[in-house]
């Protein structure tokens, strides 16, 4: 199995691109978002990757982060999700908005993404509203970004070390909430639920302002 992969970006197209790992290139597809976050041709990428085995077809498939690689494999066990499709849904609302669009059950949210059409969409809350906060819950540890840290062909001037992808930095925002909230006793529905709203209707905030606003929401229940 092929979990990660480091290299030099060879080439780009629509939906893929092509990887040279010293010598070896790799063809890799990635959702939209992934594509627009590639560097330059040249510079040093790296992927976690998921590998989809067929009797006629072997395809990579990339993300930044494990936690977005964990969503795609998730989104895949629903009935009628293939690899594109779960790509397309991860293009469209990356892992955390995915996670958010699932735990409130919004299902125009999943519909947006291109070949998806609402019964498919219903059919992915349904099987996964319950699912959803587990993830969330790990989204700490699944956060980080992969980083290009071993695949140096040539001595190079050091460079400063990379900060975290925006999306991961908010996934681990997210996921430090709810483990908050599961802490008090909170149900992961419940808490999911709560800290899925706030962080939707104020995408900047901080832990604690998450805490404190998923707290009012459950206060009442």
């Amino acid at each position: 199995m092929i979990g990660r992969i480091s290299g030099r970006l060879d080439w780009r197209g629509a939906d893929h691109v092509l990887i040279d790992v010293r010598g070896v290139g790799y063809i890799v597809h990635v959702s939209d978002r992934t594509l627009a976050g590639m560097p330059g041709f040249g510079e040093a990428v790296s992927l976690y990757t998921e590998l989809l085995v067929r009797e006629d077809l072997l395809q990579l498939f990339g993300f930044p982060t494990m936690l977005e690689k964990e969503w795609h494999k998730l989104l895949t066990t629903v009935q009628g999700v293939g690899a594109k499709a779960a790509m397309a849904i991860l293009g469209t609302l990356g892992a955390e908005g995915a996670a958010r669009a699932i735990t409130l059950g919004d299902a125009r949210a999943i519909q947006a993404a291109p070949g998806v059409g609402p019964k498919l969409a219903q059919r992915v809350i349904l099987e996964l509203k319950a699912k959803a906060p587990g993830v969330m819950a790990a989204g700490v540890s699944l956060a980080a970004v992969a980083v290009a840290d071993d695949v140096v062909i040539e001595a190079e001037a050091p460079r400063a070390a990379p900060r975290p992808a925006a999306g991961a930095a908010r996934a681990a925002v997210t996921a430090d909430a709810l483990s908050a909230l599961l802490n008090l006793g909170y149900g992961q529905g419940d808490a999911a639920q709560a800290v899925a709203t706030v962080a939707g209707d104020q995408p900047e905030a901080d832990t604690a302002t998450l805490i404190r606003a998923s707290l009012k929401l459950l206060a009442p229940r």
